[in-house]
């Protein structure tokens, strides 16, 4: 991770993070939740009983397609965010499935999303499980 910003020469990259994210988090799940009434509405509510299904499908695309494009979601870029990979090179869209496969897994398994947000609040780079798996970061975006 040479490539990454060092969060004792440049503390300025890792500041807040943790909070950004967060926040970033709850913006995107309100966002996905609006984007789930177009499919209810499009089945007259016939899509209330298959929910679950269709927010996780709209959520995967939603992180993948804004990860991929611009290497945040769009609450991490209200917030000021962007992921990076251990070479500090944007995400594409191999790496984008990959973090938001990772995110799918430790939302499914409490014990793993605990875990990765106790390393998110505690390591020097912020880093989650997927993140740490992968070598990506959250930094803060660039002036």
């Amino acid at each position: 991770m040479t490539h990454l910003p060092d969060p004792d020469r440049q503390p300025e990259f890792y500041q807040s993070v943790a909070t950004k994210r967060f926040v970033a988090w709850l913006f995107d799940i309100a966002l996905i939740s609006l984007l789930c009434i177009v499919p209810i509405f499009l089945t007259l509510g016939a899509g209330l009983f298959f929910l679950p299904l269709i927010y996780a499908v709209i959520s995967f695309v939603y992180r993948v397609v804004t990860i991929a494009n611009g290497s945040a979601t769009l609450g991490m870029r209200f917030m000021g965010v962007e992921l990076r990979d251990a070479f500090g090179a944007r995400m594409d869209l191999g790496k984008a499935i990959a973090h938001t496969a990772g995110y799918f897994v430790s939302m499914a398994i409490f014990v793993v999303q605990v875990i990765s947000v106790i390393m998110m609040l505690t390591s020097s780079r912020g880093q989650g499980l997927t993140d740490s798996f992968l070598g990506t970061v959250m930094i803060n975006q660039r002036a």
